[in-house]
């Protein structure tokens, strides 16, 4: 079985885990993710994948272009898992984080993600400090897959 998480948006990542010790996480990256999705579609069946890619929708105060920009992203996403046929499921952020105990605090989510993952790297590049907190939510909802679908 193979568990993937998509934290979409401009600071999003996405997620793998594989059996009980391969886990991976990236920023996300068009190119990447594309050939990540094709080498996934062809190593695995549909019904060994499990797919939480995170239900957003617009928030109050956002303006017109940057939603506009996110809506594209967001869309890219779900047209590239339509096209490697690799089954997903939009799941709400309020109901992955009930899993963990989490709230909207992206500081919280990064810290979550350590304690249950210590051996995997959360920055973004070797010039980074600060863990990237669209790696590790992404990361949480791999594990959410694992959990729950």
């Amino acid at each position: 079985m193979i568990y993937i998480g998509l934290d979409p948006g401009k600071n999003g990542g996405y997620a793998i885990i594989s059996g009980e010790s391969f886990v991976e996480t990236s920023p996300y990256n068009e190119q990447a993710f594309v050939a990540q999705m094709n080498f996934i579609s062809k190593s695995y069946s549909a019904n060994e994948i499990r797919c939480c890619l995170e239900k957003v929708g617009a928030k109050p105060g956002q303006g017109v272009t940057s939603m506009f920009t996110f809506g594209t992203g967001y869309g890219f996403l779900q047209g590239v898992l339509t096209a490697f046929e690799i089954p997903y499921q939009l799941v709400p952020p309020h109901t992955w984080k009930k899993e963990f105990s989490l709230n909207s605090d992206k500081q919280t989510s990064i810290e979550v993600c350590q304690r249950l993952f210590p051996q995997v790297r959360l920055i973004r590049t070797d010039r980074c400090k600060k863990p990237h907190d669209g790696m590790a939510e992404a990361l949480l909802m791999a594990e959410y897959a694992r959990r729950k679908l």
